[in-house]
């Protein structure tokens, strides 16, 4: 048989009676399979093996304990052996013919009438694939395109009308490589995109050129579209029926404002799906080899906003505080966590740019880093790091690993800026 000679198409087997010749684990796979299009299944053979057995027990389908008749043909839509006999397997596709009656034929893909693809399901798409009856040949191509669907590369955007909805994405640091295969599907299949400033831009210019996006990015004390109007937007896009996707750096319930936009969206009858993604809060500083916990100098961190109250946080070296948009604010952070009781030896890291082309860290003290960043021109996007974590850096100077950071240390900290390539990222 050609690859010229198939004509591919899908049947619609529910409450269609089929028979299944063979009790074997081919026999099995090939009747779940059958019984998962809601076909009403007969197997026909002398022994079962236990697969076919608990589906015969379940209830799922019929089970006849004998050899195969003729007979056992009539009046069904489609057959499939599976015996493991070519000469049973030969009179079944031989009987089924005679019908009319579309038969695979397990022991000759050759002569077979019909032929079983291997399958994969990517949401509501399913996908069959035949290669010229080569089943591993197939089941290898059948693995590479659900994989392609699943993480974005082929386009899985439906094109025909559906009702709207929103999914808040997180999409990482900023670094294309570390949003989640379910946020790149769901941006792959968006009609429209709300994006953020500091979400993997990247990806904007892979999308169809028909997607739509919004740009609704913020910076420091810069909002040109109020969290309002962002709400509005997202509403408004996903009753006019297209599939929206709010594009979000790191994960949209850290202090991303995802809450407020998921809420907004419920009360008005919208269906919101949420996709964490990686914090910056704790992926920006792994880029720079910082561990917000480390056996022996922290077990246990404090993410808050350059903006946010510091008296709460622990004022303790070995409890990490994280500060997220804090560099217009970093000198006065730096002195309300010195009023607290943190030691002004304290090392402070700051990571700008995380895991991008233009990664900066800036390492120094909870005393020194205001001077150290003011001097070195540091801007956000940064994530700031306190604690003793920062000394595992590789960028840390080697006198933080043994110093006493007092405040009399002859050893002060000195600047120390550098320019790392983004380490590997994590988990």
């Amino acid at each position: 048989m050609a690859i010229q000679d198939i004509y591919p198409t899908a049947l619609r087997l529910l409450g269609r009676p089929v028979l299944v010749v063979g009790g074997g684990p081919v026999a099995a796979r090939r009747a779940k399979g059958l019984l998962d299009a809601g076909a009403r299944v007969t197997a026909v053979a002398p022994v079962a093996c236990p697969a076919l057995t608990e589906l015969s027990d379940a209830g799922l389908l019929d089970w006849a304990p004998r050899a195969y008749r003729s007979t056992d043909v009539d009046a069904v839509w489609f057959v499939q052996t599976a015996t493991g006999d070519t000469t049973v397997d030969a009179q079944v596709a031989a009987d089924a013919e005679a019908q009319r009656i579309w038969c695979v034929n397990a022991s000759n893909h050759e002569a077979s009438a019909a032929w079983t693809p291997a399958v994969a399901v990517v949401d509501d798409v399913k996908i069959a694939v035949n290669a010229g009856g080569d089943p591993r040949r197939a089941m290898a191509l059948r693995d590479a395109v659900a994989t392609a669907l699943e993480t974005g590369d082929l386009p899985l955007r439906r094109q025909r009308e559906t009702p709207g909805s929103v999914a808040l994405v997180g999409g990482g640091p900023g670094d294309s490589g570390l949003i989640t295969v379910r946020g790149r599907r769901l941006l792959g299949q968006a009609d429209v995109v709300v994006a953020d400033r500091l979400g993997p831009r990247e990806l904007l210019a892979e999308l169809a050129p028909d997607v739509r996006v919004i740009e609704v990015g913020k910076s420091p004390g810069h909002h040109p579209v109020p969290q309002s109007s962002i709400n509005r937007i997202l509403v408004d896009e996903a009753l006019a029926g297209h599939r929206v996707v709010r594009l979000k750096g790191g994960d949209p319930y850290v202090l991303g404002r995802g809450g407020e936009e998921a809420e907004f969206c419920r009360q008005r009858g919208v269906e919101v799906e949420v996709v964490s993604g990686v914090t910056s809060a704790i992926s920006v500083p792994a880029a720079a080899g910082i561990p917000v916990t480390h056996r022996g100098l922290a077990k246990g961190f404090s993410v808050v906003t350059g903006h946010g109250e510091l008296a709460e946080v622990p004022a303790r070296a070995d409890h990490t505080v994280i500060l997220l948009m804090g560099v217009g604010q970093l000198r006065e952070s730096a002195a309300s966590l010195a009023r607290a009781g943190l030691p002004p030896g304290t090392p402070v890291g700051i990571v700008e740019n995380g895991y991008l082309p233009n990664q900066r860290v800036t390492i120094g003290t909870l005393g020194t880093i205001a001077d150290q960043a003011e001097a070195a021109g540091v801007a956000n996007p940064a994530v700031i790091v306190i604690g003793d974590v920062v000394r595992v850096s590789p960028f840390a100077p080697s006198h933080f690993k043994t110093a006493d950071y007092s405040t009399t240390s002859p050893n002060a900290p000195r600047v120390l800026t550098k320019q790392p390539r983004p380490v590997a990222s994590p988990n």
